[in-house]
């Protein structure tokens, strides 16, 4: 039970530096006397201060306090803390089904007899309708406006509910459709950096339901990304469960070289942090470097996060961080009363004062000075590859075998030369010519240093004569209305729409494969030619399947880089000695040529940027717009559903729900469902984009009368657990071992039946057999995704044995009531001898308390095969969840047995 907090002696009053009043009350770190705090990383400081203002003797205790203070000691040993953000972001794909599942609890509430009204969020919800932009009008100046009113044609009704449950729920902000992207807007509008609720001060820190929500990181925000149903959770007051983490120290020197852009430096980052190993960690950027890189800088090295694989990539508060609030039009007296707050509790840096050595669980340290310009691909992030290699890395990736930085394409095959009509004009294709060109996603689109030097890049071209082929799909997506602003103030937008880049929405487009249809007689090059044709984005994220099915070879670059490739029209150059084109007076024009100094990108920063544009785009935020604002949705407490929809559906998981917890279970003669290598990511598991034709997912929207123009995506129907169930392991790109062939297919054992994933499930299933996977390393890797936990839930996957996880996806699939298990250190299926037509039983205690996390257990086979595999249920309230069959089920039946 409940009782009063431990800690109010340390309770201080913060008065205003003017000396006129206080700001409020805050629970003083200094007050505590203790010198280890000194010591401690300032991101660990924020979750002490969580510990110890939410300290109730019951959800978190002084012992928890105790061992964040000591995390010198304790972070080494794998201990567990809860933790209570401050607040919850989702944005429209992930906040559907949030929504959906707050909407269901309330019906499970009634039918068990509990208060549906105590369904409501405890914390406060930002839900940003993103609204991801399918680039369906690309090169024209009313992209914007069309791209809306089809967006608001296939997803009314989701919109409708969004605007539902911002009516029907306490404490959630819903900003509409239209606004930017969710990560750019709470950069630039949502975060508070410190919160000041009914007269009580604190940090600002915040679980997303998309991993990069890491972005916030940047402002000094404590922020990342956790699976839909660990931050519904939270918003229905629980604490998250964590291992407190180890802290990576990363020391910047220096100062970029002329020319080098913070995506080359993030690009940089990504690939030295992978190397150093960071998963489950957080990192902490300092040093003298920090003075050099703008808050832009930061944010965009921020959001990389889940590449790179850390937690979080964090950036203490200190003068930049200021700067930019001021520049962003918080007000002076917010300002003021962030930097008196951080700096009475010793969370703010201030680099004119001598430092206090702060100790790290291990360090790195990169001068600024050797970074070069670089891309990634061409199938994963963290594959950096110089740019003065990138033409010999290119012709490698031509004759490795298949692979991540292979195509197996044969010599004789290297040069061929794909022949098309285009608009009634010749027009050819080879290996590595461009097909889609974008500057999207939010890991670039927040920053004016990149975005404006992408402008003079445009502009530059332009006068010299170069233009970009009519074929290659060419858009541009800002994060927020803020970029129009300051390309049209600098007079540079004109450029980028002369070369194509038109602005196609505010909103996630290209990067989340929603980079719509390419030209037919383009597309028809591709597949009857074979040719490995390929995109270039200023995304974060470019999985095999992922920008489009045709596109086998994705690159990300910085945003200068993708209108120089677009205007190169291929990766296979050298842009040092090969010209990128020819201009006007037919001289050959390289990529020096168009290519802008910092100083010139510093200028236009300076003189285009300005605080009265994010104060007019942000006042006029929630005001909404029409369209929005004309959708009428029903009143009342519980939703009224729908049988009849295929966008918003009531999904099984409260069926038969009793007040008694089902308890903890092992599987008995469990078949493989799938055999997977290393890197499946939930790309893979769920996928985002286009519904495949003849997918089952096609089929279940034709049965139901949906034109194929008509299917959207996976993620536009998120709020319909029948079209996702449908959805999952149907990427094209898949592999599965049972098959010598690329695709969404599997072996159903009992028949040898070649059969879609669903329908091989739906027959195990309707036998009444339970089924597992199999799997590499890094099982469930890429953006954090609800679907890719439920989907398998829902097709009757009982288990994953894995080499290792994602930690999202780990954390996601205990929610959903699956089994993590772990092979152990140097032992895989191949070498156990599993082929995975096997039977498998684990075997598990029938009573959760003879359970520990991280045990061992026994994986018996069918054909005599025993293993011992880790349980990777990593903390006590993992297996509470278990035991009462998910998280959402242990939070109503919490809800109704509560006293208080």
């Amino acid at each position: 039970m409940a009782t009063q907090n431990p800690f109010n002696s340390i309770l201080k009053s913060l008065e205003k530096p003017s000396g006129d009043g206080v700001f409020g009350n805050y629970y003083s770190l200094p007050a505590l006397n203790d010198p280890r705090i000194d010591r401690l990383p300032y991101s660990i400081r924020i979750l002490l201060e969580s510990a110890i203002r939410n300290c109730d003797e019951f959800q978190v205790k002084s012992n928890d306090v105790e061992k964040i203070i000591d995390w010198e000691n304790t972070s080494p040993k794998q201990v567990e803390i809860p933790f209570k953000p401050a607040r919850v972001l989702l944005q429209d794909f992930t906040g559907v089904p949030a929504v959906v599942d707050l909407a269901c609890m309330r019906d499970a509430m009634n039918k068990l007899g509990g208060d549906s009204n105590k369904i409501n969020p405890l914390v406060p919800v930002d839900l940003v309708i993103d609204h991801s932009v399918q680039v369906d009008v690309a090169r024209s100046e009313n992209a914007v406006q069309a791209n809306m009113e089809l967006e608001f044609q296939r997803n009314k009704e989701r919109f409708g509910f969004l605007k539902w449950g911002s009516n029907a729920f306490n404490n959630m902000l819903v900003v509409p459709p239209g606004s930017g992207i969710v990560h750019q807007v709470n950069l630039e509008y949502l975060g508070r950096v410190v919160f000041n609720t009914n007269g009580v001060l604190y940090p600002d820190s915040v679980v997303g339901t998309d991993s990069h929500t890491t972005m916030i990181d940047g402002l000094g925000v404590a922020g990342w990304g956790v699976g839909g149903i660990e931050a519904e959770a939270t918003m229905l007051g629980q604490p998250m469960s964590m291992v407190l983490p180890g802290v990576v120290g990363f020391k910047l020197l220096g100062k970029l070289r002329d020319g080098v852009t913070a995506t080359d430096l993030v690009l940089t980052v990504t690939q030295i942090l992978r190397k150093h190993g960071v998963v489950g960690k957080f990192v902490e950027f300092y040093g003298e470097g920090m003075s050099e890189l703008t808050l832009a800088d930061r944010a965009t090295i921020a959001n990389m996060s889940p590449e790179y694989g850390a937690t979080m990539g964090f950036f203490p508060v200190d003068h930049v961080t200021l700067q930019y609030l001021k520049l962003t039009g918080r007000s002076d007296e917010t300002v003021s009363m962030i930097e008196s707050y951080l700096r009475a509790n010793k969370m703010f840096v201030d680099y004119s004062e001598p430092q206090v050595e702060r100790v790290y669980s291990s360090y790195l340290e990169l001068n600024l000075e050797d970074v070069d310009p670089c891309i990634s691909g061409p199938k994963r992030p963290h594959d950096r590859v110089p740019l003065k290699e990138m033409k010999v890395d290119w012709h490698a990736c031509l004759n490795n075998k298949v692979g991540f930085k292979g195509f197996a394409v044969p010599k004789e095959f290297q040069n061929k030369v794909a022949e098309f009509t285009f608009n009634g004009t010749p027009a050819h294709l080879r290996h590595g010519d461009v097909v889609i060109a974008a500057i999207t996603s939010c890991t670039n689109t927040s920053n004016p240093s990149v975005m404006l030097g992408a402008a003079l890049v445009a502009k530059k071209a332009r006068e010299l004569g170069l233009q970009v082929k009519p074929w290659i799909k060419t858009s541009l997506a800002p994060g927020s209305g803020v970029v129009t602003k300051y390309l049209q103030r600098s007079g540079l937008q004109k450029y980028l729409n002369e070369l194509g880049f038109n602005i196609v929405g505010y909103g996630c487009t290209t990067c989340i494969g929603n980079s719509g249809d390419i030209n037919e007689a383009v597309a028809s090059a591709i597949t009857e030619n074979d040719i490995v044709a390929a995109a270039v984005l200023s995304g974060n994220r470019n999985f095999e399947g992922r920008v489009h099915p045709l596109t086998r070879a994705n690159y990300l670059a910085s945003p200068p880089l993708v209108v120089a490739y677009a205007l190169a029209g291929t990766v296979d150059i050298d842009f040092d000695t090969e010209p990128i084109g020819i201009g006007n007076d037919g001289t050959k024009i390289f990529f020096r040529d168009i290519w802008p100094s910092s100083e010139e990108i510093a200028n236009v920063v300076q003189s285009s940027v300005l605080p009265d544009m994010f104060r007019e785009t942000y006042n006029a935020i929630t005001k909404g717009n029409p369209m929005w604002n004309n959708l009428s949705v029903p009143s009342g407490s519980l939703y009224a559903w729908d049988s009849e929809s295929t966008y918003i559906h009531e999904p099984p998981y409260f069926k038969d729900m009793s007040m008694s917890p089902p308890g903890a279970h092992g599987v008995k003669n469990a078949y493989c469902l799938l055999n997977f290598g290393d890197s499946i990511t939930t790309d893979h598991i769920s996928p985002a984009g286009s519904i495949h034709k003849d997918s089952p997912a096609a089929r279940y929207l034709t049965e139901r009368g949906v034109d194929r123009r008509d299917f959207n995506s996976y993620g536009s129907r998120r709020g319909n657990d029948e079209v996702m169930a449908r959805g999952t392991f149907a990427n094209i790109r898949i592999v599965n071992k049972f098959l010598n062939e690329v695709g969404p297919k599997t072996i159903h054992i009992p028949s040898g039946e070649k059969l879609s994933v669903f329908d091989a499930a739906t027959k195990y299933k309707s036998d009444g057999h339970d089924t597992i996977i199999l799997a590499g390393a890094e099982y469930g890797s890429g953006s954090s995704r609800d679907w890719a936990a439920k989907g398998p839930m829902l097709l009757g996957v009982k288990a994953v044995i894995a080499k290792s996880f994602e930690r999202i996806h780990r954390s996601n699939l205990v929610g959903m009531g699956i089994i993590p298990l772990c092979f152990k250190p140097g032992e895989d299926a191949e070498t156990l001898g599993l082929t995975g037509h096997e039977r498998y039983t684990i075997d598990l205690p029938s009573n959760v308390s003879d359970i520990r996390p991280g045990q061992d257990v026994t994986v018996v086979t069918d054909d005599g095969k025993t293993f011992i595999a880790t349980l990777r249920f990593d903390t006590e309230v993992e297996l509470a969840y278990f035991n009462h069959g998910g998280i959402l089920q242990y939070v109503i039946r919490n809800l109704i047995n509560a006293k208080h």
